[in-house]
C-alpha cells in the first residue's frame, strides 16, 4: 500500500521555531517528527512514500532523501501555491491506482495500521478516517437555556470529543472529488462527499496519538522513549501516566 504524507504546511502553531524549520522535522528527542513517522510506517509493512512538499521543503527532501535508509523508496511533490490540507492529493491523482493512506506530517500514533486498512477494506467505501477522544476543558460556565431561561449550568466542563487524528483510508475514486490547482481542505472534502450522499467511516483508536503541531502535546513527546518497536512505546506512555 501507499501512503501519501502532508508535509506542506506552514507550522503556524509552533512558530517561532518553525521560522526555520517545517513542522515535520520539529525534534523529538534526537530525531524529527517526519523520520518517527516514516519508521512507524516501515515497522507497519509500507514501503512506498510520498511526500508533499511546499514551505521549506527543500529541507524535508535534504534530511529525508530517497528514503533508502530506511528500506523505503519516498518521491516528492513540490506546491507552488499552498493547496491545502488534502489538494496536494491532485498532483499524484494518476499514481493513487488502488486503497492507500493519506497522514498529516505531524502526527505520532501506535496505531496498527493492518486493523484500520482491513477495518477500510471491509465497507468498500471511500473513506475511512481514523479518530481518537479527546477531552476539552471550557473556561466559561456554559449555559442550557430554553425560553430565555437556564435549565442547566456547568462550571467550565470537560467536554469529550470524536476527532479526527489526521490519518486516513481512501479508495481512487475519492480524487473524483478533489480538484486541481486551488487550495482543498479535508473539511471541503467532506462537505463535498456528504452532499454527494457518500457514507465516510470512522476507526476509532484508544491508543497513543499526539498531534506535533500542538504545543501540548510537542511537549508530551519529549516525555517519552521513542523505541523502534511500537511494543517499547507503548510500555513507555504506560510509564508516563502511572
Amino acid at each position: 500500500m501507499k501512503a501519501v504524507i502532508q508535509c506542506g504546511g506552514m507550522g503556524m502553531r509552533l512558530r517561532p521555531f518553525t521560522s526555520v524549520l517545517p513542522k515535520p522535522l520539529m525534534p523529538i528527542g534526537a530525531r524529527p517528527v517526519l523520520e518517527l513517522l516514516l519508521k512507524w510506517l516501515r515497522r507497519n509493512g509500507i514501503e512506498n512514500v510520498y511526500v508533499t512538499t511546499g514551505y521549506l521543503g527543500h529541507l524535508i527532501r535534504s534530511v529525508c532523501g530517497d528514503g533508502s535508509q530506511w528500506n523505503l523508496k519516498i518521491r516528492y511533490t513540490q506546491e507552488m501555491e499552498p493547496l491545502g490540507t488534502i489538494g496536494p492529493l491532485s498532483l499524484i491523482r494518476d499514481e493513487l491506482d488502488e486503497p492507500f493512506l493519506v497522514l498529516n506530517g505531524d502526527v505520532l500514533t501506535d496505531l496498527s495500521l493492518s486493523r484500520f486498512v482491513a477495518a477500510h477494506r471491509a465497507h468498500k467505501d471511500l473513506v475511512t478516517i481514523a479518530t481518537a477522544a479527546r477531552v476539552t476543558k471550557m473556561d466559561f460556565g456554559v449555559i442550557d437555556e430554553v425560553n430565555d431561561t437556564v435549565q442547566v449550568f456547568r462550571e467550565k466542563p470537560a467536554l469529550t470529543h470524536l476527532v479526527s487524528m489526521g490519518i486516513y483510508c481512501m479508495n481512487p475514486a475519492v480524487l473524483q472529488f478533489i480538484p486541481s490547482g486551488i487550495p482543498f481542505g479535508f473539511d471541503d472534502l467532506m462537505l463535498q462527499m456528504l452532499q454527494d450522499g457518500q457514507v465516510v467511516h470512522v476507526y476509532k483508536h484508544e491508543g497513543l496519538w499526539l498531534d506535533i503541531g500542538r504545543v501540548e502535546d510537542f511537549q508530551k513527546a519529549q516525555t517519552i522513549s521513542w523505541e523502534e518497536q511500537s511494543a517499547s512505546i507503548e510500555v513507555a506512555v504506560a510509564a508516563a501516566a502511572a
